[in-house]
């Protein structure tokens, strides 16, 4: 790993950057749907579930969004949390919200897959690639999510997690019209490579990046927590056209605020509130406060703690 006096403040771009682009997107493919109509989309082929290893190609499916759901499992997520956050997903890939998105794309139909992710070597495919396109296939979606044991591993590399699930675009079948990378957690990188310098290399590959910060306790320096989550996911870990965070506060909002985002990916916006593009400045907080945060607290070859 880089040595951490090498960061530059200055690396990084793209968060938000493009959001007018992709609102016009989001227009004009509304209105080829219109114009193509449902029977045009309904009659390409529609299978339950697909394992493609074909190439994009033109014999891919076609779809609105590849979609990656990265999911954060590392130790600093309680029992609770993690059940949470796997109830959150299930529940909103069959909500009507998500379902009424998915009718207004211009195939009106997704390819997802669900990861879970810890350390830099801790990533599993618990979903492989899947198509959705209506109640059934989300059902069933939401029902092999579901029946997965919930599992912790040690250590939260987000750049390892990123690295890992851009390589799950290629070769999977699927031919997107937007590809997006959902990323969740509740803490900063700490192992692995700088997490700017992985997201500058996925968004060079046309990817956007997207997050989910879990900001459910008081932060605590015992555990390496930081109050502003957020904010470091904005300037240090999301990036692409309409790139945005949706934050998790109250446990009560957990559930809410995973469907909102899964609506947004599927509609193919960002959040109307945000509307200052935040690649115009540096970042706010140091993009390496994880590794320095680790570093003070264990020291380098210290063992494993979460």
């Amino acid at each position: 790993m880089p040595p951490y006096d090498t960061f530059d403040a200055g690396v990084g771009r793209m968060r938000w950057a493009g959001l007018t682009a992709g609102l016009v997107g989001v227009a004009v493919t509304a209105m080829v749907a219109g114009m193509l109509g449902a029977g045009s989309a309904a009659s390409s082929p529609k299978p339950l579930f697909v394992d493609l290893p074909g190439a994009r190609t033109a014999g891919s499916i076609p779809v609105d969004v590849e979609l990656v759901l990265a999911v954060d499992i590392s130790y600093s997520m309680d029992p609770d949390e993690l059940a949470l956050q796997r109830d959150g997903y299930v529940e909103a890939i069959t909500s009507d919200a998500f379902l009424h998105a998915l009718k207004g794309g211009m195939h009106r139909r997704i390819a997802v897959t669900y990861v879970e992710w810890a350390g830099l070597s801790e990533q599993r495919i618990l979903l492989p690639w899947r198509l959705v396109d209506g109640g059934a296939t989300a059902a069933a979606v939401a029902a092999e999510i579901a029946r997965a044991p919930i599992r912790r591993a040690y250590r939260t590399s987000i750049s390892g997690a990123l690295r890992f699930a851009a390589a799950l675009f290629e070769d999977n079948g699927f031919d997107g019209i937007h590809r997006v990378i959902d990323v969740s957690g509740d803490g900063t990188n700490n192992q692995g490579p700088l997490v700017t310098a992985v997201r500058d290399e996925v968004l060079a590959k046309g990817i956007v990046i997207n997050g989910l910060p879990i900001m459910l306790k008081r932060p605590n320096p015992a555990t390496m927590d930081i109050p502003n989550l957020d904010v470091y996911y904005e300037d240090c870990v999301i990036g692409g056209p309409g790139a945005f965070v949706v934050p998790i506060r109250a446990r009560e909002k957990f559930k809410e605020a995973i469907r909102t985002k899964l609506v947004l990916e599927i509609a193919g916006r960002a959040p109307q509130a945000r509307a200052i593009p935040v690649q115009l400045r540096a970042p706010r907080i140091p993009c390496t406060i994880g590794e320095q945060m680790w570093q003070e607290r264990w020291g380098r070859g210290s063992a494993d703690y979460r």
